[in-house]
C-alpha cells in the first residue's frame, strides 16, 4: 500500500457530528485538508464553518437525540454527496452535577445526548455504508471519564462508559462491511479551556499528565484520520486512547512537590553487611 496517499480522502463523504466548534470543527478542518467532502451539523446555525484551503463544511442543523432527526441527517448527507463513508460522532459533554441531588431530566439528556444519539445516528449511517462497495467505518469520540469518573460526572461517565460498549457491539454485528472503533479522548485544549480548566487555560491540569500538556484537537483529529483510512482496515472494535498517558497518579504528584525525607537509620543495610 502506499501510504503517502492512504489518508487521502478525495471523494470520500463525512459527518461530523458537532462538528461546528471546538474539537468537532477541528475533526471536520482535518478531513477537509484531506480532501473529503465534510458534513457537520449542531442544533444551532454557526456564525462560521470550519474551512481549510478553501474548502468549507456543509451543514444541517439537528438534535440527534431524536432518531428521527439523526436518520434525517444521514439521509441528507448521503444525498449531498452522493455516499457516506465516515461519521464521527463527536456530539457530547455535561455540565457537572451532584449525583445526589441531580433531577431525572437532567440525567435523561445527557445519557441521550452521550450515548443514544451516537447510537441512532450510528444506526442509520450502518444502512447507507453496508450497501457501499466499500462499506464506511464509524468513530466514537469517548472519554477518559469513561474509566475514570470524577466527581460530578455520574451521568456522563455511565453514558460515556455505555459509548465504549456500543462500540464493541456494533463492531461485532456490522463487521466486515462497516468498522466501528472508539477513540479515549484526554483533556483537551479548547477555545473554553479556561472555564473548564481554570484561568491558567489547563497549565496547572496540564502537570498531571505524562506528556506534560492538554491535547490539542489536532492530535484527536489525526488518530481519527488514521482511524478512517486503509492503513486500519483491519482495526474494528478498538478503543484507541489519546489521553498523553492518562493521568499521574496522585501519590506520584505529591511526592514530586512534597519528596519524603527518610532517616538513613530507615534504610535497610547493604546485603553484603554482617549486620
Amino acid at each position: 500500500m502506499n501510504q503517502s496517499h492512504a489518508m487521502d480522502f478525495t471523494g470520500r463523504a463525512v459527518l461530523v457530528t458537532g462538528g461546528t466548534r471546538g474539537l468537532g470543527a477541528a475533526l471536520a478542518r482535518a478531513f477537509l485538508a484531506s480532501g473529503a467532502d465534510v458534513m457537520v451539523c449542531g442544533r444551532g446555525t454557526p456564525d462560521a464553518l470550519p474551512s481549510s484551503d478553501g474548502r468549507e463544511a456543509s451543514f444541517r442543523a439537528a438534535d440527534l437525540r431524536d432518531p428521527a432527526a439523526a436518520a434525517d441527517l444521514v439521509t441528507a448527507t448521503a444525498e449531498r454527496f452522493g455516499r457516506l463513508d465516515v461519521l464521527v460522532n463527536n456530539a457530547g459533554g455535561s455540565p457537572d452535577a451532584d449525583a445526589a441531588t441531580v433531577s431525572p431530566r437532567f440525567v435523561e439528556k445527557v445519557v441521550a445526548l452521550n450515548l443514544l444519539a451516537p447510537f441512532y445516528t450510528a444506526q442509520a449511517a450502518n444502512l447507507v455504508m453496508r450497501e457501499q462497495p466499500d462499506g464506511g467505518c464509524v468513530i466514537n469520540i469517548g472519554s477518559v471519564s469513561a474509566r475514570d469518573p470524577q466527581p460530578g460526572t455520574a451521568a456522563y461517565t455511565a453514558a460515556k462508559a455505555g459509548l465504549l460498549g456500543l462500540t464493541r457491539a456494533l463492531a461485532l454485528e456490522w463487521a466486515p462491511r462497516v468498522r466501528v472503533n472508539h477513540i479515549t479522548a484526554g483533556l483537551i485544549r479548547t477555545e473554553n479551556a479556561t472555564a473548564l480548566y481554570g484561568d491558567d487555560g489547563g497549565a496547572a491540569v496540564a502537570d498531571i499528565v505524562p506528556m506534560g500538556r492538554l491535547a490539542e484537537p489536532d492530535d484527536v483529529a489525526r488518530a481519527c484520520l488514521w482511524l478512517a483510512c486503509d492503513l486500519s482496515s483491519y482495526v474494528n472494535g478498538a478503543d484507541l486512547a489519546v489521553h498523553g498517558g492518562g493521568e499521574i497518579p496522585a501519590r506520584q504528584v505529591v511526592r514530586r512537590t512534597h519528596p519524603p525525607f527518610r532517616h538513613l537509620d530507615s534504610f535497610p543495610s547493604h546485603p553484603l553487611s554482617s549486620q
